[in-house]
């Protein structure tokens, strides 16, 4: 595998243009995404480096928060959430200084849901997500799948993932160390031992827990829920907690975006819809390694790539989100009479595009199903239903319906 470095990253552009009109630019997003890779190239243009991770200075920044930020004039500190008290001196200053592109701050858990943020930087700062590589990023493509759609474009690639080697990428994920590594064995050991990090010693950061114990458990049983409806009452009986406890340590493992919960999709004709979100983990090569799911068990037993080829699919979709010109929602659809649709994703225009995921080559009458229903209750506001499945062409299916290869995620 190359060098993960060396991949371009394709948020950069919305970086370097949020840190010229704005004086504060955060960029949020699991740790080991490549946040510190990206602010350390930037900050080769005149900004002073600073990590909190390094004890010495995060002792500094904790002592005297005004102190630590009055030596500064552009800055790039990483890792802010270790000491959130920054942020009303970096709001002071701010004040006094409005110059665009002063402070760069990167951040491995959601920051937006700590009060103290939302009050100290509204309209001071900009915030923008950077997510592990998507595969646009790791085929050397710049262009947004979102964007291409919804203009009516079927991106192409030169590049194709099938079969096997599909299921090779849907393992390995993202991370950019994943990527590095040279097999399945060596993969599944640096993910593990991410996730210890992360419970060991990020939660605390964040939220105070008694049980620490709890969590790589509950987080097993979250894995075994990817793809599917939220139900807390139901998990924590498992678990042997109740609901509130439940959704608290879900909440947790969100902030420090290990996963995320997907809202439904409700127009104003839809009725009698299921209101719970669906979970779906940020990465797939994570989830797999969680789980425990090896080439092996994949081909044994279809159904477990299918899920797994959806979280894939969902962290696609996430990443060309962050830097598509347009700005996306990811929903998903369900009724009460079971039909679904795996992801919606709507503009701010209101318009629709439904995506199915499918992990065969062929397809049936019976995968349109969800998609019909969709296209029926949204009417002229749904674009397009996309089924993304393991195949070469695109090829309609009937009005607004389309079968699309997986590998057009990285087509340009």
């Amino acid at each position: 595998m190359n060098n993960a470095s060396l991949y371009p990253r394709l948020l950069l552009t919305h970086v370097q243009e949020a840190l010229a009109d704005t004086p504060v630019v955060l960029i949020t997003g699991p740790r080991q995404a490549g946040k510190t890779t990206l602010v350390r190239q930037l900050a080769g243009t005149g900004m002073r480096y600073l990590t909190l991770d390094d004890n010495l200075t995060l002792l500094a920044a904790q002592q005297d928060p005004v102190g630590f930020i009055r030596t500064l004039d552009r800055a790039v500190i990483d890792e802010i959430q270790r000491a959130p008290q920054l942020l009303l001196a970096i709001k002071k200053t701010v004040d006094e200084d409005r110059r665009p592109g002063r402070f760069l701050l990167t951040g491995s858990a959601n920051l937006m849901t700590l009060p103290l943020v939302a009050d100290s930087l509204a309209g001071r700062m900009e915030t923008l997500p950077l997510y592990p590589f998507a595969q646009a990023e790791t085929h050397y493509q710049t262009s947004c799948w979102l964007d291409a759609i919804f203009a009516g474009n079927i991106p192409v690639t030169t590049q194709p993932l099938l079969g096997d080697d599909l299921m090779e990428a849907v393992l390995q994920g993202g991370y950019p160390e994943a990527l590095t590594r040279p097999n399945p064995r060596r993969r599944q050991a640096w993910h593990r031992q991410y996730l210890d990090a992360l419970i060991q010693r990020d939660v605390q950061d964040i939220a105070t827990i008694d049980k620490l114990g709890q969590l790589p458990l509950f987080l097993r049983a979250l894995a075994e829920m990817a793809g599917q409806l939220c139900n807390y009452s139901q998990l924590g009986a498992q678990m042997g907690m109740d609901a509130k406890t439940a959704n608290k340590y879900m909440g947790i493992f969100e902030q420090m975006y290990v996963l995320k919960r997907i809202p439904v999709w409700a127009g104003n004709r839809l009725k009698r819809v299921l209101k719970s979100p669906k979970l779906q983990f940020i990465d797939s090569g994570l989830l797999a390694s969680v789980r425990g799911l090896t080439v092996d068990s994949l081909k044994r037993d279809r159904t477990l790539f299918g899920a797994l080829l959806e979280t894939f699919v969902y962290a696609e979709l996430l990443k060309h989100s962050t830097w598509a010109q347009a700005d996306y929602q990811i929903l998903y659809y369900r009724d009460t009479n079971q039909y679904e649709v795996d992801f919606v994703v709507e503009n701010r225009a209101g318009e629709l595009i439904g995506v199915e995921v499918k992990a065969s080559a062929t397809l049936t009458e019976k995968d349109l199903r969800g998609l019909k229903r969709l296209a029926g209750l949204a009417g002229d506001a749904m674009k397009l239903g996309v089924i993304l499945y393991d195949g070469t062409e695109a090829l309609p299916l009937g009005e607004k319906l389309m079968a699309v290869p997986l590998s057009s995620l990285w087509g340009r």
